[in-house]
């Protein structure tokens, strides 16, 4: 009966879904018109243009705007999107949606480059993605009839990297911009680079399908097909293929140029300082507002960074944050009440698109309704409560320091002893996984998922506060000052910051019943440093076998509160499979290391007076008022 019961619910569920789909779908084909436009840019080349104009004439409507590289499909004058905009309400508002192909993608003329390089002085280019964006809007205002002069645009991931690009030399119509979790840095600390260490199975995943090359202009119907994993195990195929090189060689001699450039580039040199859009911020002066999620696999650091490189070049300017407990693209793409185990207690993503998003086209394309929110809008974890803040991070935040002991333990001061320390060792042929089980993918989920699968390890440490007298809430960047010394020459630094739930806990998965959720490990953030990397990414420097070294790991902002009864706790690792590629534990160009350069490291991790390693977390002056 129960299993009968839980099955109706599902068709119920997804006759809705499908139900609420093609309601969508038959709005956007009776309420607009449809156009497909080539677009000449200021070179020549043309990019492929899907316009979407409401039937209606008797008013003038704004421009929304939205560069993708992942195809504008259907293509087909008669063939029509099933929505319109981020959310279905969005197509409801009245706005002229504009859709294009980005150049060198699908049906779009010219040559392709990822996070293509802002045109300057320096690099002779003619042309750039702002530049592309400027003759689109220009083209688009001048002659899309029924437009009432005013551009807004946005895009969740490499399409936020466009609205970013967007903002840069921007065309004097375009008045509102949202970059959301925008692409803005692949070394330091979106996508396929964290702490210079390269994310393997994303890299791998994605360029596999979406680098590979595209002689002529093509459909979605004609794109490249997705790599067909063997075993279903993506663990095991790594470990088979356990050479960067052997994997080019082996599956990616089809898409050659991305994957080539890692290689050629593996340290921060001016091949990615050139794609670091935000180095260009400046001179802002559309109203913006970045959005991302703090659980968001992908971009977390890009959203951050974004606003606050707008907010630090530009001494007058109309940007906001909003941050909210969401996977990558979370705020449109469900209704944010939980995220894997985790219940968040009400619909944020709804909230959000009511409070944020609407009113803020609204507001600055039309001239309807207000729109004054905060300077900072996220929400904190744990509490599940939106906070509102001036700025971001929050401005007379408290600085704290949180000591790891030997004993495993987590305090508010260092210990007095001269020598003190722990030794174990790291295997990199023997990895620590990223996510529980057999990975057939790399879950959205595992950014906030339950670390007692690896607790147990001996290459996994742990440290932990006693049970929380009161309520912990950390706003901000949090980093990692550890001392050190190893066998080797290299190696990678996990940390990962983990909420403990009590063992009297109340708290339910929303996805299963029978989880476990007494005692629950929530990851709250992990983030890697490779250590060569420690003092500069652009020179590495090997370590001193058995020398005592500082390094120093910034994870990305946190907003999250550890509740009374909880503990905070603390996990360092060396390994984080196959998200991460394995370091070979020793200094060396690793797209070029062999099977065999792959060997043991013995760590120790220091704790006394001269050498402390602590935790460094910031807490907000509205919870130091209120204590």
């Amino acid at each position: 009966m129960k299993r009968l019961f839980i099955l109706c619910i599902l068709f119920i569920f997804f006759a809705a879904h499908s139900n609420g789909q093609d309601a969508n779908a038959d709005y956007v084909k009776q309420n607009y018109d449809k156009v497909e436009q080539y677009i000449t840019m200021r070179d020549g080349t043309r990019l492929f243009t899907s316009i979407y104009t409401p039937k209606d004439k008797s008013k003038k409507y704004p421009i929304l705007l939205n560069r993708t590289p992942y195809t504008v499909a259907p293509y087909g004058q008669d063939k029509f999107k099933a929505s319109l905009g981020n959310f279905p309400e969005m197509m409801k508002k009245g706005y002229i949606f504009v859709y294009q192909d980005v150049r060198g993608k699908w049906m779009s003329e010219g040559t392709f480059e990822d996070i293509r390089p802002t045109k300057t002085k320096e690099n002779k280019q003619s042309i750039d993605e702002s530049t592309d964006t400027y003759d689109t809007i220009d083209w688009l205002v001048k002659n899309l009839k029924g437009n009432n002069g005013k551009v807004g645009m946005y895009g969740i991931s490499y399409p936020g990297f466009y609205s970013t690009a967007g903002l840069i030399g921007s065309h004097p119509a375009l008045k509102a911009v949202s970059p959301q979790a925008p692409v803005t840095d692949w070394f330091i600390g979106d996508d396929f680079h964290h702490g210079g260490a390269l994310f393997l199975m994303d890299a791998f995943r994605f360029m596999y399908t979406f680098d590979a090359p595209r002689p002529n202009p093509i459909t979605n119907e004609k794109g490249p097909k997705g790599f067909d994993l063997p075993s279903k195990d993506y663990a095991k195929f790594f470990m088979d293929n356990p050479t960067l090189s052997g994997l080019k060689d082996k599956y990616l001699n089809h898409t050659v140029k991305f994957w080539d450039n890692l290689a050629k580039h593996s340290t921060l040199d001016t091949f990615w300082t050139a794609r670091t859009i935000t180095n260009h911020l400046n001179d802002v002066k559309p109203a913006v507002m970045v959005v991302g999620g703090l659980f968001d696999a992908e971009d977390t650091y890009g959203a951050f960074e974004t606003y606050k490189q707008i907010e630090k070049r530009n001494k007058k300017n109309n940007s906001i944050l909003v941050m909210g407990p969401w996977f990558h693209g979370g705020w449109v793409r469900s209704e944010g009440d939980s995220f894997g185990d985790i219940r968040f207690g009400q619909k944020t993503s709804l909230d959000y698109q009511k409070k944020f998003e609407e009113p803020f086209f609204d507001y600055y394309l039309k001239g309807e309704g207000s729109f004054n929110p905060a300077e900072a809008n996220v929400f904190f974890s744990g509490f599940n409560e939106w906070h509102s803040f001036d700025q971001w991070p929050p401005k007379n935040a408290e600085e704290v320091d949180l000591f790891l002991n030997e004993n495993g333990q987590i305090s508010m001061s260092p210990i007095s002893e001269t020598e003190s320390f722990t030794e174990y060792t790291s295997d990199p042929n023997k990895p620590v996984p990223f996510q529980e089980g057999i990975i057939e993918n790399r879950t959205r989920e595992y950014m906030v998922a339950d670390q007692r699968f690896v607790a147990n390890r001996p290459d996994v440490l742990v440290f932990e506060t006693e049970p929380l007298e009161d309520d912990l809430m950390l706003s901000g960047p949090i980093t990692a000052e550890l001392n050190v010394s190893m066998t080797g020459t290299d190696a990678d630094f996990i940390v990962k910051i983990i909420d403990v739930y009590p063992d009297t806990s109340a708290a339910t998965s929303p996805i299963d019943e029978k989880i476990v959720m007494a005692n629950y490990q929530m990851l709250v953030r992990g983030e890697i440093l490779r250590g060569k990397f420690r003092n500069s990414f652009s020179n590495p420097e090997p370590f001193k076998p058995n020398e005592i070294t500082p390094v120093k790991i910034t994870l990305p902002d946190v907003a999250h509160v550890f509740k009374k009864g909880h503990k905070f706790m603390v996990q360092i690792q060396h390994t984080w499979f196959p998200l991460a590629d394995r370091n070979p534990n020793q200094f060396m160009d690793i797209y070029q290391a062999k099977k065999e350069d792959f060997i043991k490291n013995t760590h120790r991790l220091y704790f006394d007076k001269n050498h402390p390693s602590r935790i460094k977390v910031t807490v907000p002056e509205i919870v130091i008022n209120k204590r």
